[in-house]
């Protein structure tokens, strides 16, 4: 099957049964997408399909036929540079672990997108879907607060959310 992953153009073999995070991590060796609950429940798997995120462990790998995959190891740009909502991440302190940290990445990078001057409260319902076990909700939110308030800003949509 042919499709997307990080933006460069992937062909491969993938069993019917298996997952996309299967896939993912045991054929393409890609280990920035966390396995935790194989459930859908954590949100550590999280990935954008098409741009939006998803739990990579309920989404079979045959269904991804000709879509865009996008894992956390893309937001930093092609000289390596951190993407302005992981350098929130960074100042706010809102990488504990670091186990759930992909997941919130790409779940609140992706709901900003589409809600842009998101308040505390929208981008806290955002990330229901995404567990810490580190239980460190509020520096995440201050980051993605702070990024939400960034992206705004350099729109010039201030005062309009």
């Amino acid at each position: 099957m042919k499709l997307v992953i990080n933006g460069r153009p992937r062909e491969l073999d993938a069993p019917p049964h298996l997952t996309l995070l299967a896939v993912l991590r045991d054929t393409l060796g890609i280990f920035d997408v966390k396995e935790g609950c194989n459930e859908g429940v954590c949100g550590a798997c999280t990935v954008l399909l098409d741009g939006r995120p998803v739990s990579s462990c309920l989404v079979l790998a045959a269904s991804v036929r000709d879509r865009a995959v996008t894992t956390v190891g893309a937001l930093a740009g092609d000289e390596r540079e951190l993407h302005p909502l992981q350098t929130a991440f960074l100042h706010h302190g809102a990488v504990q672990c670091g186990f759930c940290t992909p997941g919130m990445l790409l779940t609140g990078l992706a709901f900003v997108e589409r809600h842009p001057g998101a308040d505390r409260e929208m981008l806290r319902r955002a990330l229901e879907g995404n567990l810490c076990r580190c239980t460190g909700y509020g520096k995440i939110l201050d980051a993605l607060e702070d990024y939400a308030r960034s992206t705004t800003s350099a729109r010039g949509d201030v005062g309009r959310g």
